[in-house]
């Protein structure tokens, strides 16, 4: 498995991106819509429409990788917020991979009586 935090700060497109879009348009869409570098050797996470699959866009000196991957059993926890994209910490990123919440929420609860 490639670790995504190995290569670089790695920043998540939170909502719904077109993923028939390539290397060009995913570049485009970070610097125009982000206003981040594309060039800056981050990676970029992209979600579609369903949960199950995503893209990563990396510069590494050289020229782009653009990875694909789909999930053949779970989902991604992928946030829903449009428009918006976030630093994760490699923890986040790992947790994201296993299909967990970026920002797990712990719900408060009174107390039981045991007597």
């Amino acid at each position: 498995m490639i670790k995504l935090s190995d290569l670089g700060q790695v920043y998540i497109v939170c909502g719904k991106t077109d993923l028939r879009k390539g290397i060009d348009g995913l570049a485009t869409l970070v610097k125009e819509q982000f206003e981040l570098d594309p060039f800056g050797g981050k990676v970029f996470l992209f979600c579609g429409g369903s949960k199950d699959r995503f893209k990563a866009l990396y510069w590494d000196g050289q020229g782009f990788w653009l990875l694909y991957k789909r999930f053949e059993n779970g989902k991604l926890n992928w946030p829903r917020n449009q428009n918006e994209v976030q630093a994760l910490s490699s923890e986040q990123v790992d947790w994201l991979m296993k299909g967990f919440a970026i920002n797990p929420k712990i719900k408060n609860t009174k107390a039981c009586e045991f007597y």
